[in-house]
This record gives C-alpha cells, sequence and structure tokens, in this order.
C-alpha cells in the first residue's frame, strides 16, 4: 500500500482501564483498524493526564497501577477514517463511553511498507 498526499489523524483519547468485549479498548481499536484495512495505527502511554471528570491518571511512583492515558493514532484516507468511525465508535461505547475522539488534516509525505525482518 502506498499513500502520499492529503490525509485525516484520528486520535483517540481513552485510559488503559477501558475495556471493550473484554478485551484492553486501545487492543480492540486497533484490531479493528486492521480489520478494516486501514493503514495503521499506533498507541502511546501517557505518563499524566486529566479529562472531563478533573481527575488526575498519572505514573508517579506511589501510583504505578493507576489508570494511565492512553493515546491511539490512525492515518488513512478521510474515506476510509470516516467508514471506520461507526465501528470505532461501537467499541468505545462497549467500554462505557468515555473518552475524546479527534480528527485532523494530516499531510501524508511518504507511506511505504518497510522491507520484512
Amino acid at each position: 500500500m502506498r499513500i502520499i498526499g492529503e490525509g485525516k489523524l484520528l486520535r483517540i483519547f481513552v485510559g488503559e482501564a477501558d475495556r471493550a468485549h473484554g478485551r484492553p479498548l486501545y487492543e480492540a481499536i486497533v484490531l479493528k483498524a486492521r480489520e478494516m484495512g486501514l493503514a495503521g495505527a499506533t498507541v502511546w502511554r501517557g505518563i499524566e493526564s486529566f479529562g472531563a471528570g478533573s481527575r488526575i491518571h498519572s505514573a508517579r511512583i506511589l501510583r504505578l497501577s493507576e489508570d494511565l492515558p492512553i493515546v491511539i493514532e490512525i492515518v488513512d484516507s478521510e474515506e476510509k477514517i470516516r467508514a471506520a468511525m461507526p465501528a470505532i465508535e461501537e467499541l468505545i461505547e462497549a467500554s462505557g463511553g468515555g473518552g475524546l475522539v479527534t480528527l485532523e488534516k494530516a499531510e501524508i509525505i511518504r507511506y511505504t511498507p518497510g522491507s520484512a525482518a
């Protein structure tokens, strides 16, 4: 697959403890993105955050097991991202509905598969 030009960046903010259909929400979203043929997804674990409830989530030494912030980023064409949104929304709803979803313009400079290892 090769993508160059205008695309969209879908960014999903959730908690590490959020679960959908028996698995971590971030994992369920990545698997759904792969199943739907999206170009790729990356999951980032944050060290501190707060959201709509103003509760601090932190990786400070005494709170290592707390619910850390997770960001899932998916870049692809607008058409493919928008087609995937209902399935991603369903997963977020299955987890209890918490989180933030943003959609931004992304200029794709290069996207080609690397060499197989």
